[in-house]
Order: C-alpha cells, then structure tokens, then sequence
C-alpha cells in the first residue's frame, strides 16, 4: 500500500505529534509499505527531499510563520501530485492545510484518515484568539472531508468539543511508544553525570518548556517536596530554550528556576535521543506530567516511563489520566493544583516498590506495529468501501 503521510512538522521537530507520526511511519515501512511523509520545511537548512527509516520525507519551504504554524504557498501544489500518487492519505491534526489535502482525497476518489493529537488552546491574546479561530475551523473542514478520525483515547474523545463531533466516525487507538535496548551501563554513567544517587529522589519531566506543559505546578509543588526532602532534584528533558512562541512564559519561570540550579535542584537536560531517554527513565523516582489544557491529550512519556517501572504523576485531564488509570502505575491530580501534585509525589516516594506492572505486555500493547496492524485494518476496510 502507498500510504501518504501529511502532518506540519515532522522530525527532527520534538513533540508529541511528531513523535506519533515518526514511529508509525517507520513502522509502515518495515511491513512492506511504500511511505511518504509530506511536511513544512521549517529550518531552511533542512533537506527538502531525503530518505530517513525506509521513509521518504519531502519538506515544502516555508514563507511565513504565524504563531505556532506555518504558510507554504506550493504546499497544494505538492499535496495535489502526492494524493494522487498514493492509495491512501492519513492526515495529522492540528493542520492548517488539512481541509485542502483531505479535499484532493476525495477528489482523487482516495481514502482520509485524520489522526487528531489535541484540541489546539493557544494562549490568551487577540492575535492568538485569531489563530484559534483559524485553526479551528480548518480542522473542522477536515474532520466533514475525511473518511475516518483516530485518536488515542475514548476518555479524551468523549471531552473534545472537536471529536464529539464526529462520533458516527471515529475510532480510538492507544498510539504508538517504544524505545531502543538500554547500552550496557548508560544508566550509571547517567547517574554519575547528574548525581542521582545523592540527591534523591529524582523527580523527572519530559516535555517542551511551554505553557500548556504546566512547568509552575511542578514549580509551585517543589518547596513542600524539599522540605520532607532536602536533596530531592528535578531533572527535565526536553528543550527549553527558543520554543516556539513559548518566550514570554519561559522569561516569566526562569528567575525562579534558576534559583533551584544554583542549589542543584534543577537542570535541564536539553532534547534527549531515544537512546539516551533509556538511561533517564532508570535514575527516576517518578515522572510529572503536569498538563494544564486539552493540548496535551495523552502524555507519550508516561508508559515509557512505565516500561521502566517508573510510576507517573500525572493531571487529570482527559486522556492524560488515562495511562496511570489504565495501568495503576501512579497517581492522578487535580489539574494545576501544586499541592496535591507535592503529596501525590511525597505518597509515592514512600511506597514505591507497590508501583511495578509488566513491562514486556505493556510493550506488545504499544508497540508501533501493533498500533500500525489496526491502522493496515482501517485502511483497508475504508478502500473496500469506496
């Protein structure tokens, strides 16, 4: 099958929804897939054409930047060659240019599945408000064009004003998460370079430095987790430095986080590759998933997390909640409460060990190509239709 994959930001951008994207394309290719992914080359210096994991990437050039999102004027024109040259079109939201590459779909008589990662909450402002708007109604353009949307969750899908839209047609996947074999002794050498063993216990967050992601909670939580213990630390992974549309609120935290580095109880690891996430995960105590809006709709983290036995303290947010509900491998919070992010993180440092599960079956559930056989199923039944 030709599948073609249409999304605004591929890798090596780090999200969540590129994440997702990634590791489903690389696993369509491995069962025998031709794949494209089409995407906007944000950073000139990016090739516009190359094959990456069996994938082929062409990158559109970017005019303008609005907001978090792109324009690329040929992007139609690219889109309207490649829809037509595949079987099927499987479309990643949100996206500014969904509503066009769905609408060549069913032109070209071509099966749309939509992917739908979040409902898009931008920060207060009328430039923002605008964006919104915008977005919105493109997404929703989308959604009547395509043949089928996915998403991760039931729970999630059940509190998006987008998705509840759309229930004559729409599946829930939990999505894809796997991370390469540990090298031998990565995680002692990790510990020595950052100290675990003193400064315990180690409390991990893996995100973007962005203001959905709730870095004040954790922020908020930490002096009542210092004073039951006084050499507890956070180690963030994730870039934290120039995010899009992100400086404003990092400008606002980052007086009181350096505070915290000065006393060695806050670095900043910077983006972490897969290998070196596996040493991370191991010198953890417990991992925060903070999430304040319905951006986040999952939290990709979590069950890596917990394939190292590592328990989640996550926000209540649909969707979010659901891999510690699903797993009992944590605790749930109410959202933006810092306190009860504190006891939550204080309760699960004293009974730690009841926190294990089997990580091999929560491998074979999120492993990629599990998730791309429910995909292959869709795809097909979708072409038979039609």
């Amino acid at each position: 099958m030709r599948i073609l994959t249409v999304l605004t930001y591929y890798r090596p951008h780090t999200s969540g929804l590129t994440i997702y994207a990634e590791r489903l394309a690389r696993a369509f290719a491995r069962r025998g897939h031709q794949v494209t992914v089409m995407t906007a080359q944000y950073d000139k210096f990016l090739p516009r054409q190359e094959m990456v994991d069996g994938v082929n990437v062409i990158r559109v050039p970017v005019a303008v930047r609005v907001s978090k999102g792109v324009l690329a004027p040929t992007f139609g024109l690219v889109a309207t060659k490649l829809v037509w040259q595949h079987d099927v079109v499987h479309l990643h939201l949100p996206q500014f240019d969904a509503p066009g590459v769905a609408l060549r779909a069913r032109l070209f008589g071509k099966p749309a599945i939509l992917t739908y990662h979040c409902d898009l909450d931008l920060p207060p402002g009328l430039f923002n408000h605008f964006v919104n708007t915008v977005v919105h109604f493109q997404n929703h353009m989308a959604g009547l064009l395509a043949n089928h949307i996915v998403t991760y969750t039931q729970d999630y899908a059940d509190h998006s004003p987008y998705l509840s839209r759309y229930k004559h047609k729409l599946t829930a996947f939990l999505p894809p998460v796997e991370l390469p074999p540990p090298l031998p002794g990565a995680a002692e050498t990790f510990a020595a370079a950052h100290h675990t063993r003193e400064r315990r216990p180690v409390i991990g967050m893996a995100a973007r430095f962005a203001a959905e992601k709730g870095v004040e909670v954790l922020l908020d939580a930490l002096p009542q987790v210092l004073e039951k213990y006084p050499n507890a630390q956070v180690l963030f992974a994730g870039q934290y430095e120039n995010v899009l549309g992100e400086q404003a609120y990092a400008e606002r935290l980052m007086p009181r986080i350096r505070e915290y580095q000065a006393r060695g109880r806050w670095t900043f690891l910077g983006v972490l590759s897969p290998q070196e996430m596996t040493a991370f995960y191991p010198n953890l105590d417990a991992l925060v998933v903070p999430s304040l809006n319905s951006t986040e709709a999952f939290g990709l983290v979590q069950v890596e997390a917990m394939m190292h036995n590592i328990p989640c303290v996550a926000s209540a947010l649909p969707g979010v909640r659901r891999p510690v509900q699903m797993h009992g491998m944590g605790k749930v919070v109410p959202i933006g409460n810092s306190t009860a992010l504190a006891e939550a993180l204080l309760e699960v440092f004293a009974e730690k060990e009841k926190y294990r599960c089997d990580t091999a079956a929560l491998a074979r559930l999120y492993d990629p190509d599990t998730v791309a056989q429910e995909y292959e199923k869709l795809f097909e039944k979708l072409s038979r239709t039609r």
